[in-house]
């Protein structure tokens, strides 16, 4: 796979502590956006959440030891191994495409005032 993938998602231990810290995160973040420091579809979503005033963490997963390991996680538990992987309020909307659809139709700003993530 390229650099935004990941080959591992077969053998990834949903009990491990890069599993665990996966689920901390997606459970205590509000909106959560795990990415890579390189990538354009990261920094399209980074983009748009800063263009409608949202609070969200990020977990830039090139800048972390464990960053590998928590992609296959997020591939195992999401489907898509690809980043951006964004949560709202624990659940995934996707990555860049399926964010920017559902903030066409409507809904992104609906789950963001929801989870209180914009004024």
């Amino acid at each position: 796979m390229g650099a935004s993938g990941s080959s591992k998602s077969g053998n990834v231990d949903m009990n491990g502590p890069e599993a665990q810290l996966v689920k901390d995160i997606i459970h205590d973040k509000t909106v959560v956006v795990f990415g890579k420091t390189f990538c354009p579809s990261c920094r399209k979503v980074k983009g748009l959440l800063d263009e409608l005033n949202a609070k969200y963490e990020t977990v830039e997963l090139d800048r972390r030891k464990d960053g590998s390991q928590m992609q296959a996680v997020l591939g195992k538990m999401t489907g898509a191994s690809t980043v951006p992987r964004v949560f709202i309020m624990g659940e995934c909307i996707g990555g860049w495409d399926d964010t920017e659809d559902l903030h066409r139709k409507g809904g992104l700003i609906l789950k963001l005032q929801d989870a209180n993530a914009i004024p």
